[in-house]
């Protein structure tokens, strides 16, 4: 090979090692920012579901304590008073919320329970049994709701409550089936199974010693009496939380009861504010409570045939007037009228009453129709056939009016029975919303001596408004009373260890807002 070929092929040659090489190392370059690339690609993806693991949590949280915990928060957070009325959101409804994880443990038998009473006293009654259940680890079969009391309701727990949210949304507390295995099945349809009422106002300590060791012994255990079952006071924190929760959170009514109310808040809110009225003045009550204040004679012997005819009503002879005097009688609509405008309440704002038919209908009406004019009911906001799926199902009717007392801007009942206790407790959850809680043996006597001449109108207000100020739903303890449970003040009606206590301001106290 000659010099001048030798010299060709030896550049040829380094040029070839040379482009070599350069890929090599560009191939290495690569490698390094595609690694690189890679392990910030990671970073990424792990920040964004570490983030999104944060949110769903918040979310979840949010659902059951966004009235305290988020109160105050910008955006979507902010209250529902600053949207306009008519796109305004029902904020008692509890959000839906990402399913929690399933709580795995050793499952001891299966407890099922008869609820007695109305509405709101099942409710309660069923907060209880949830959390009973839970603590005995057993399995809860969906409560069976009361079918023979005075309102002969047939509804099932399905056709009131979201039954697969109340399933699935505490499913991380306790199990909870639609009814019992298959393996069991038959033999509770037998009626092989043990059953009996468990006692009052009862502590923790009695389900775990005296009751589970039945559940394990037989298996199935069916508690037929569930009023008032669990004590006031005295639990473990963590047993009153997981009371509200199933109240606040697990209890949800059905879509078609959450509509209808949705509908009547939104027809109330296109014309300002309202007020729900509690008017317990319905003819089973009167008969019960042997109340015939401003009754005549026809009628106050129709409430006493009507108080022998029904056996459970142990209080059968019943001196009215006196009961009266007690404050044990609820409000006659007469004396509700006297003390609503006593209160300052402004003559033109809609009354809406949350109850069934008033006994003495229309002529017992106009004494409060007469002084507040707007006054309506669900059957004068909405058309028959709107109401026609709960005819004849007083705890569906009484479900829509639980619904849209939450929503009101003032709540006044005119007796404390179970919906005005529970109706109380539940917007105290929500944020302290204002609820006057009469004084009824103050106001009869200071009524009376109104009637008599004995005081005039300005002395007669301005002693209402004194002595309610300071009973419109605020933050307070509750009253214990050491082996009087009766006596001292309901958990559903206070349940403070649920609650945030805000600054006395915000919490709805004052007479001076009132509408």
């Amino acid at each position: 090979m000659c010099e001048a070929e030798k010299f060709i092929y030896n550049k040829k040659k380094l040029l070839l090692e040379m482009k070599v090489k350069f890929l090599g190392d560009s191939k290495l370059k690569n490698s390094l920012v595609s690694k690189s690339r890679m392990s910030l690609w990671m970073i990424r993806a792990i920040t964004i579901l570490l983030l999104w693991s944060c949110c769903v949590h918040l979310v979840a949280v949010g659902g059951m304590w966004r009235p305290r915990l988020l109160k105050g928060w910008p955006s979507c957070f902010n209250s529902h008073h600053d949207l306009p009325m008519a796109s305004q959101e029902m904020t008692s409804l509890p959000m839906k919320i990402a399913l929690p994880p399933k709580r795995l443990y050793q499952n001891n038998g299966y407890l099922m329970v008869s609820c007695n009473g109305g509405l709101n006293q099942m409710r309660a009654a069923i907060c209880d049994m949830v959390t009973i259940a839970r603590y005995m680890n057993v399995t809860l079969i969906v409560p069976e709701l009361d079918k023979t009391s005075f309102w002969n309701d047939p509804s099932e727990f399905k056709d009131i409550f979201d039954v697969d949210h109340f399933i699935t949304s505490l499913r991380d507390e306790v199990r909870i089936l639609k009814e019992v295995p298959p393996r069991l099945k038959r033999r509770v349809e037998l009626g092989v199974y043990h059953t009996m009422p468990p006692i009052s106002w009862s502590n923790m300590s009695y389900y775990q010693d005296q009751i589970l060791p039945l559940v394990k012994k037989h298996k199935v255990l069916h508690l037929n009496k569930t009023d008032t079952r669990l004590a006031n006071n005295e639990l473990p924190v963590e047993v009153q939380k997981l009371r509200c929760r199933v109240n606040f959170n697990g209890l949800r009514f059905t879509p078609k009861i959450e509509e209808l109310g949705r509908r009547v808040v939104k027809i109330l809110r296109e014309k300002g504010p309202f007020l729900v009225l509690h008017l317990r003045y319905e003819m089973d009550m009167l008969a019960f409570s042997g109340c015939s204040h401003g009754c005549n004679r026809y009628e106050e012997e129709e409430l006493t045939r009507m108080r022998y005819a029904y056996p459970w009503w142990k209080e059968k002879v019943i001196n009215s007037e006196l009961k009266r005097k007690e404050g044990l009688c609820p409000l006659t609509p007469e004396e509700t009228a006297l003390t609503l405008s006593a209160l300052g309440i402004d003559r033109n704002v809609q009354i809406y009453i949350a109850a069934g038919e008033i006994y003495g209908g229309k002529r017992r009406l106009k004494a409060l129709t007469d002084v507040f004019p707007n006054v309506v009911r669900k059957e004068t906001l909405l058309d028959s056939s709107d109401l026609s799926f709960c005819k004849n199902h007083s705890s569906q009717m009484a479900a829509l009016d639980y619904l849209i007392s939450l929503e009101s801007d003032i709540f006044v009942p005119t007796y404390y029975g179970n919906m005005a206790k529970v109706v109380e407790g539940h917007r105290r959850f929500l944020g302290f919303k204002k609820t006057i809680e009469l004084n009824r043996k103050f106001l009869v006597n200071l009524i009376d001596e109104y009637y008599q001449g004995l005081v005039s109108w300005e002395v007669f207000s301005t002693r209402v408004k004194a002595f309610h100020a300071t009973r419109m739903g605020g933050p307070k303890k509750r009253l214990v009373i050491p082996n009087k449970p009766k006596e001292e003040d309901y958990f559903y009606a206070n349940p403070y260890e649920c609650l945030q206590l805000l600054h006395e301001n915000d919490s709805g106290n004052s007479l001076d807002e009132t509408i």
